[in-house]
């Protein structure tokens, strides 16, 4: 865990977001995420969750929230959350359209008693549109943007995890929104709805790949291009170990570069930009990098502007010298995890403790505070 002064210290470490409150309908994947990254910045973070769910206090995604169990198919129980809104700052849910109109719960309702709320709505399709209302999951919505159908081989496209759809898409997308609708409500005294979904994220991500399509640089199909694994200077080799290195050298003089440290005095490897030469020098080059070991390039590329690294795996990361030096993962309750990101040099993020909260007591705090 990341080391936090006394409360009684003139330094206490607060985040940026601070006096903030941010009331989270529980879900799975990248709400809990948005949610963690709100909360390692400051951020006070209430969590609604159903009665029984016995909410992991020691989960990564889960950290920094005050927990409240309630039934919202209980009257009383969305009448205690209505309350407790009036004096949030954001609200940030992700549940199919249409759902929390019907508990009651939705924008209007909850505008009409707090003007200045920003009402966050994360979903894979959006609000509308024909498949608003149908189940997905992240490999749905990258699928119709364009982006998995250029990540991986020439024989199929690869699901990068979900990392593209699902956090990319639409958890930083959800509180860049957030964030941008607060600054904005701090102007206006007025809140809005933020429609952030995953597909529309996903899409967003690919914007640079459409532009070099626009200009000619960027062609239909997986490894005929420079960024896919198509060419030779810029992909992923495998080393006499077994193991894996990963190398990006596409300037001419970091590709000088990795032609001097690794040898590659072959003329052919003069025509770097020439695709039509890329499957064999990629041959070659995969012949060049399984003569040693991963440990062994370490030894003669990593720091050099080759732009070179090794793949490592999860276990492998917190233990390479560079992550150790940042401090990039920390351990808690014996776990594991990534520190929060980014960094502020004035107002530092830290990682919290959950706890259990009653949804009463928090309303009276925040009334108080107003």
């Amino acid at each position: 865990m990341l080391d936090k002064p006394a409360p009684n210290s003139s330094t206490r470490i607060s985040g940026p977001l601070a006096g903030f409150r941010i009331v989270e309908f529980a879900g799975i994947g990248p709400g809990p995420f948005a949610c963690m990254m709100l909360a390692d910045m400051g951020a006070e973070v209430v969590t609604l969750d159903r009665v029984g769910a016995k909410k992991n206090m020691k989960s990564v995604a889960g950290r920094g929230r005050k927990v409240v169990e309630l039934d919202l198919k209980d009257k009383a129980a969305v009448a205690q959350v209505l309350d407790l809104l009036v004096n949030a700052d954001a609200l940030i849910e992700g549940f199919r359209p249409g759902v929390m109109e019907r508990l009651g719960l939705g924008p209007y309702v909850v505008q009409a008693r707090n003007p200045r709320l920003v009402y966050g709505r994360m979903t894979g399709w959006g609000q509308e549109g024909p498949l608003a209302q149908a189940a997905g999951h992240d490999i749905n919505y990258i699928s119709v943007t364009g982006a998995l159908a250029a990540i991986g081989p020439k024989e199929r496209p690869v699901p990068p995890l979900n990392l593209v759809g699902d956090f990319g898409g639409g958890a930083l997308y959800v509180v860049v929104g957030v964030l941008a609708a607060l600054l904005e409500a701090s102007k206006s005294g007025k809140g809005q709805v933020v429609d952030a979904a995953m597909c529309d994220g996903a899409a967003s991500l690919m914007s640079m790949f459409f532009d070099m399509t626009a200009i000619g640089r960027w062609t239909e199909g997986r490894e005929q291009n420079f960024l896919d694994g198509g060419a030779h200077f810029y992909g992923v080799y495998e080393c006499s170990c077994g193991n894996f290195v990963s190398i990006g050298s596409i300037e001419p003089q970091f590709y000088a570069l990795l032609r001097q440290h690794a040898g590659l005095t072959d003329a052919d490897f003069d025509a770097q930009m020439d695709r039509k030469a890329w499957p064999a020098l990629k041959e070659k080059l995969t012949a060049v990098f399984k003569s040693k070991s991963r440990e062994e390039w370490c030894a003669i590329m990593e720091g050099t502007d080759i732009c070179f690294a090794p793949i490592l795996t999860m276990a492998e990361a917190p233990k390479h010298p560079h992550m150790a030096a940042r401090k990039i993962f920390v351990e808690r309750h014996g776990v594991t995890q990534p520190a929060p990101a980014p960094r502020f040099s004035r107002t530092p993020s830290a990682i919290r403790e959950p706890e259990a909260a009653d949804i009463g007591a928090l309303t009276n705090e925040w009334k108080a505070k107003r």
